[in-house]
């Protein structure tokens, strides 16, 4: 390859690199016809850091780490705590974060990483999913405020007590709830007896 094409793909990987706050995938890379060979350069020249499969950082870039879990699995939607705390119905920052995936993908990579992985039928996968603003203004797919109470109700035994009763009072509060459509996902997550006798308490 000529000295003239390496300057131009360099050029090319700066400008993803300063398009995508200093985070760029190999995926976004290969797509703009970057030959491989001369990324690989590139993040030695650079000193990027491999944060993820397939992800790499500068060394200054403030990493979105809710962000680099979606890049990571496209199909993960951020459920339970985590979309809690994306919808802004608890204070608490989830530790870990939880994502729910369809039934047959494998989560070995991102549960040794430390995510809490559920996994769901394919039917249901989709129910309920919208879209939130991380803290760094990137977009990731979140279940919204219904599918979330109903979720958390299917996992109760796994989640604080606190966490659970304090969503629920907030979500009441909310100008945007919407309780047509929390009942119809109760009643096909199977939790609607459950959700009623919390509801009778707080409405």
């Amino acid at each position: 390859m000529k000295g003239s094409e390496i300057v131009k793909q360099y050029e090319q990987l700066d400008k993803l690199m300063a398009d995508h706050d200093g985070i760029v995938q190999t995926s976004q890379v290969v797509a703009k016809g970057i030959s491989k060979p001369v990324f690989y350069d590139y993040i030695k020249e650079k000193k990027l850091e491999r944060v993820a499969h397939g992800v790499y950082a500068s060394a200054d870039a403030w990493i979105d780490t809710l962000y680099l879990v979606h890049l990571r699995s496209k199909q993960a939607v951020f459920s339970h705590e985590t979309a809690l705390f994306l919808h802004d119905l608890t204070d608490r920052e989830p530790a870990p974060y939880s994502i729910t995936v369809k039934t047959g993908y494998n989560p070995n990579r991102l549960k040794a990483d430390g995510v809490q992985v559920y996994t769901v039928k394919p039917e249901l996968h989709v129910v309920g999913r919208t879209i939130a603003q991380t803290s760094f203004g990137h977009t990731v797919p979140v279940y919204d405020m219904e599918r979330t109470i109903c979720d958390l109700i299917r996992s109760r035994k796994g989640i604080e007590i606190q966490t659970f009763q304090d969503a629920i009072k907030q979500y009441v509060r909310r100008k945007d709830k919407n309780l047509r459509t929390l009942m119809q996902d109760a009643s096909l997550f199977r939790v609607e007896k459950i959700l009623r006798q919390y509801l009778e308490v707080l409405l």
